[in-house]
């Protein structure tokens, strides 16, 4: 929803720097009072995020080491859309991938905005169930990562004493205590 007394025009646009990830842009706007300013923001392809629930009711996550942080993060499963995919073929490819598991079952949840200051980035967040691991060392390229699994009380817990803070592993871990996507065993 747009309103009109808030709305920006777009006046030039040009790029700042493209990197084989981001890109970083610089756009010349007119606000809706008259005046015209600059708008910095990072372009991102978009990403899913997956719940992966066993049949016992634990989740499937990941510990991964982040760069920019220079810190290691328990995180669930997620990755960029690569060119061409729906969400559902990039939650298959990111969970393969990152935990060695495949689903039978997919449901897209939600889509949020991390970054709205400063980026258009969204992340859908997916559900996944009827979990079978069919690679359980999968091999990585360029990241390393520790498979895990929590029951979700242990992982709600952890966000309360700060050992989970990655905020879309916090908004999937809050979304499935709330609207009750896990099983009963774990409710």
């Amino acid at each position: 929803m747009i309103s009109s007394h808030l709305s920006e025009e777009t006046l030039d646009s040009q790029d700042l720097w493209k990197g084989q990830f981001l890109n970083l842009r610089k756009d010349k706007v007119k606000l809706a009072n008259g005046k015209e300013t600059y708008r910095e923001y990072v372009l991102h392809p978009g990403a899913v995020m997956i719940l992966p629930i066993l049949e016992n009711g634990d989740i499937v996550m990941v510990r991964q080491h982040r760069y920019p942080l220079h810190q290691d993060f328990i995180e669930l499963p997620a990755g960029k859309f690569e060119k061409g995919e729906n969400w559902q073929a990039t939650g298959e490819r990111e969970l393969l991938e990152e935990t060695g598991y495949v689903a039978q079952s997919w449901e897209k949840l939600a889509t949020f905005y991390p970054c709205i200051g400063y980026s258009n980035e969204k992340i859908i967040f997916t559900c996944a169930k009827e979990l079978c691991l069919v690679q359980p060392n999968p091999p990585k390229d360029n990241e390393l990562l520790d498979v895990i699994t929590l029951p979700l009380q242990e992982s709600l817990h952890m966000i309360q004493t700060g050992s989970i803070s990655d905020t879309k592993t916090v908004s999937g871990l809050l979304w499935l205590a709330t609207f009750s996507l896990a099983s009963s065993s774990i409710a």
